[in-house]
């Protein structure tokens, strides 16, 4: 039984290639490195030299920002309650 790898085809981990143009507006890697430090967004550089943005990095969030967190409440006053 074949089962799917991860491509850039089915994995929404990172920008495609053409969604990294659309938000630069540069083909060029050199141009996208550039306009990504000006936008202040964060990347790394693969092994060939091309820029990789998280997806997180544009949208601002994480799988694990969903999840609400309890605000914090002293001891004293949960167990007045």
């Amino acid at each position: 039984m074949l089962t799917a790898v991860n491509t850039d085809e089915n994995d929404d981990t990172f920008l495609t290639e053409q969604q990294l143009r659309k938000l630069t507006g540069f083909a060029q890697p050199g141009r996208q490195i550039e306009q990504l430090r000006k936008q202040g967004i964060a990347f790394y550089l693969n092994g060939a030299g091309r820029p990789v943005v998280a997806r997180a990095a544009v949208e601002g969030k994480t799988k694990h920002a969903a999840a609400a967190k309890k605000p914090w409440v002293p001891r004293v006053l949960s167990e007045a309650a």
